[in-house]
């Protein structure tokens, strides 16, 4: 009995990341869309994805902010949707195995 609650809290847990790690990721690509298509920065949509992209918060966390100018083609708007989309990147590749250990039962 015991072992079930502990298996559905680490299930719940796990899931919770993988959703928060996702959800960050989109927001992070709508950011990179929208600084490609050359969006209204003073939009409330805009505006909110970019806030996420630039100021990371706890569930946010760059590791060592390196996908922050990573590139520097000529224009300074490839760069950004480069960077931005590998930061995505970032949080689904780091956030999905996390979520995978804590999913995971422990002996």
């Amino acid at each position: 009995m015991a072992t079930d609650v502990g298996t559905r809290a680490s299930t719940l847990v796990a899931s919770a990341v993988r959703l928060i790690a996702s959800l960050v990721a989109v927001v992070i690509v709508l950011h990179a869309v929208s600084t490609s298509f050359e969006a209204n920065p003073a939009d409330p949509l805009v505006s909110a994805a970019a806030t996420v992209r630039q100021d990371p918060g706890w569930f946010t966390v760059d590791l060592f902010q390196f996908t922050v100018d990573l590139f520097r083609p000529s224009e300074p708007r490839v760069a950004e949707t480069i960077d931005t989309t590998i930061a995505a990147l970032v949080r689904v590749v780091v956030g999905n195995p996390v979520s995978e250990l804590i999913g995971r039962p422990a002996p």
